[in-house]
């Protein structure tokens, strides 16, 4: 990031946290995405906290930003599994933050297994979580009863700009690969497997670009959406899946489990838009299939009379090529800041929590003012 742009970004997020300064002092845990634009979200929550540690997805890390990272914060590396063991999880926060109030700052819902444990026996105190997530809000909503505030900006209007943008940003890398190995999209039946903010623009921005689009998603009136809008719609992924030279899936809950992996096209390419294990269960696979690698993004498995290829091992295909959507990724960010100081101040009760919509509609003037000069 160049200076200007970077000293232009700070200053953005120097008004969103004086228009929603911390109470009392709290500890931040982050999981982020560490992009090249994701040390001024960093920084900017600096204002709001003292950043106890920065967990890394791991496949979206930007070598570069990492070292940069690292020099100012601590840096742990992020495994589903260091939080779904409870006594794990709990032993790690108490060693990085024991005694003091914490926010956990999510992508994905991995507090969500190891969350009531947290809260119930944590020498400090949780004082709450907010996930930045389809998937992640879907982890927290299926917990029978959240025992602290989880202020979800998942599905806040805020994101549909990002959502757009990212379901672009998805195609553009898919056809990037499937050029990488002198073939092409256009003219091919492809499918959507969940038709969410994201799963719409995937397959808005396919038939844009001349492909026949089916969509598939488990909610019948997601469906219906689908096909008033001129798409093929199928009962089943099965069904779905049948006919396709294509397959993105975008539901954040495992879209295709092992017995629909045999009902892929042969040849098909396949491909997510988040973590590989949240969308594909891939591991079911590795006994059953051979995997041999094509390019450096591309895998064909292979299994006597059947081939299809994974694109990006089944990771986010966009983060390929850096997932940029601009600088409409800074109000989800300024939200996350908001909603951090706002757990500061003890606004929830615990459960799951939108932000209010005086305070994204400050956001949106905030950033109209700033960027938009």
């Amino acid at each position: 990031m160049e200076s200007p742009e970077r000293a232009r970004l700070d200053a953005f997020f120097r008004q969103i946290t004086m228009q929603f300064p911390a109470g009392n002092a709290i500890t931040t845990l982050v999981i982020t995405h560490l992009l090249p634009e994701r040390p001024a979200f960093l920084r900017a929550m600096t204002m709001v906290s003292t950043v106890g540690a920065v967990l890394p997805k791991p496949r979206s890390i930007h070598q570069p930003t990492l070292d940069e990272v690292r020099r100012t914060f601590t840096v742990h590396d992020l495994t589903r599994e260091r939080f779904t063991d409870n006594t794990g999880a709990l032993d790690y926060l108490e060693d990085t933050a024991g005694g003091r109030d914490v926010v956990l700052v999510d992508i994905g819902g991995y507090f969500a297994a190891s969350l009531d444990t947290l809260v119930g026996k944590f020498s400090g105190r949780i004082l709450g979580v907010v996930e930045d997530t389809e998937n992640g809000h879907q982890r927290y909503a299926a917990l029978d009863a959240l025992p602290c505030p989880v202020v979800s900006v998942a599905r806040s209007p805020l994101k549909d700009c990002e959502d757009h943008l990212v379901g672009r940003s998805i195609v553009f890398s898919t056809d990037a690969l499937v050029r990488a190995r002198g073939d092409i999209l256009t003219s091919r039946n492809a499918c959507v497997i969940g038709f969410g903010k994201i799963g719409r623009a995937i397959a808005q921005t396919l038939r844009a670009q001349d492909l026949r689009v089916t969509v598939y998603d488990s909610d019948p009136i997601k469906r219906v959406q689908a096909h008033s809008l001129g798409f093929r719609t199928s009962a089943s992924t099965a069904e779905a899946v049948r006919d396709a030279e294509l397959v993105l899936c975008a539901t954040g809950n495992l879209a295709l489990r092992q017995g629909n992996f045999a009902a892929l096209r042969n040849g098909a390419y396949l491909g997510s838009v988040t973590s590989s294990e949240d969308e594909l269960e891939l591991g079911s696979l590795h006994d059953l299939y051979q995997r041999s690698p094509v390019s450096a993004q591309l895998t064909r498995y292979e299994i006597t009379g059947h081939y299809f290829y994974v694109l990006a091992d089944g990771g986010a295909v966009n983060f390929v090529h850096g997932a940029a959507v601009g600088t409409y990724i800074h109000l989800v960010q300024a939200e996350i800041l908001a909603a951090t100081a706002a757990l500061s101040h003890a606004r929830f009760q615990p459960g799951l929590h939108d932000m209010p919509a005086a305070d994204r509609h400050i956001i949106a003037r905030t950033w109209l003012d700033h960027f938009e000069r």
